[in-house]
């Protein structure tokens, strides 16, 4: 464990387990580092190098009142893969996360980087437009700032049932899960809270997905309530060249941590490191 100062003089905080060819996890909206402990470990275990950070705002990070938007995310990134010196690293990043990969290649390039997964990522645009019907419209993100502002502890709890689709007959949510949900939502400053929710839903991707130049993993459930397949890795796997697209049948947004999926998607996850 340990921190880098970033360009900013902010600190970002980041974990660093195993040896051997690095992977670099990207966490979601509101989480921190703490959401890839299993695929970490199972990375470690495996002869691979595992690192996960805590975005600015969120976890152990700095918690500054501003620089919430996806150039500073990707160049915070760019940071702590260059304090690191990973070099043929794999980027795996989830949600909102994806967006933070996706403009660090778009700003900084692939000399770096050896592969890339977008796990329910955000990619390539979130918002209902016309040019992006199946998006998500603009009222509910604002219901989600306003859910954040009137009573963020109990917003976090309510939030967790769609994130996991604990909604849905016979699903595999734990109570654990929620609880993990709401306890890293709590970690996440109000601030980066609200200013998050404009960043990934105004922000587009579409000409960071077109710079991508390594293998890329897409992986999204098709029963994802909170960022829709649809408008999402089914268009980025579009636009990537040669993406692959995995889709989990019934699987919801939380797919890293919920049991059964979890272990499908570290089966294919390192799956993908290998080949």
């Amino acid at each position: 464990m340990g921190f880098v100062t970033t360009r900013d003089g902010n600190e970002i905080f980041y974990k660093d387990w195993g040896s051997g060819q690095p992977v670099l996890f990207i966490h979601g909206w509101p989480l921190n580092a703490d959401a890839w402990e299993d695929q970490m470990k199972m990375v470690a275990d495996h002869g691979y190098r595992g690192i996960a950070h805590d975005r600015r705002g969120h976890g152990r990070s700095s918690q500054p009142f501003d620089g919430y938007d996806f150039d500073t995310f990707a160049d915070d990134l760019n940071d702590l893969i260059n304090h690191l010196d990973l070099r043929d690293v794999t980027l795996v990043a989830h949600s909102m996360g994806g967006g933070e990969l996706a403009r660090y290649i778009g700003r900084h390039g692939t000399g770096r980087v050896g592969k890339a997964v977008l796990l329910s990522a955000i990619t390539p645009a979130m918002l209902q437009t016309g040019d992006n019907p199946e998006g998500v419209p603009e009222q509910a993100f604002e219901e989600i700032k306003n859910g954040i502002l009137r009573e963020r502890s109990q917003y976090w709890k309510d939030a967790s049932e769609a994130f996991f689709s604990a909604n849905r007959p016979g699903n595999k949510v734990t109570q654990g899960n929620r609880d993990a949900f709401w306890y890293m939502g709590m970690r996440e400053s109000i601030q980066a809270g609200v200013k998050c929710v404009d960043a990934f839903a105004f922000t587009e991707f579409h000409e960071d997905l077109r710079k991508f130049d390594v293998p890329t993993l897409i992986v999204h459930g098709d029963d994802d309530q909170i960022v829709p397949i649809d408008a999402t890795a089914r268009k980025a796997a579009e636009i990537i060249p040669n993406a692959v697209l995995k889709v989990y049948e019934g699987s919801s947004h939380g797919i890293a941590l919920v049991p059964g999926d979890k272990e499908r998607f570290n089966t294919d996850l390192l799956d993908f490191l290998k080949s």
